[in-house]
């Protein structure tokens, strides 16, 4: 499990980014990078860090199921995600 206070940040930051996404969007429309670089860095979507929903485990992250691998693989062989099964050859 992720440290609560990591967890935190990254909410925090999601939050910060829908703040101001109307007035980024805006202002890249515009062409205004001026502006755009007086906004807080952490009103940029790139700063967020795609965590799993289960762990909170940022790397070995897969962006469809939205879990880390290890909670995937947990998932699959409990049969708790339809369609996935076991490869064997």
């Amino acid at each position: 499990m992720a440290k609560k206070s990591w967890l935190a940040r990254n909410k925090k930051k999601a939050a910060t980014v829908k703040k101001f996404a109307a007035i980024r969007a805006e202002l890249k429309a515009k062409g205004d990078y001026a502006a755009l670089s007086k906004l807080p860095k952490n009103a940029s979507p790139v700063r967020l860090v795609n965590r799993c929903k289960v762990s909170g485990r940022r790397h070995g992250f897969i962006r469809k199921y939205g879990v880390s691998r290890l909670s995937f693989r947990e998932a699959a062989l409990n049969g708790l995600i339809p369609g996935v099964t076991k490869a064997s050859w």
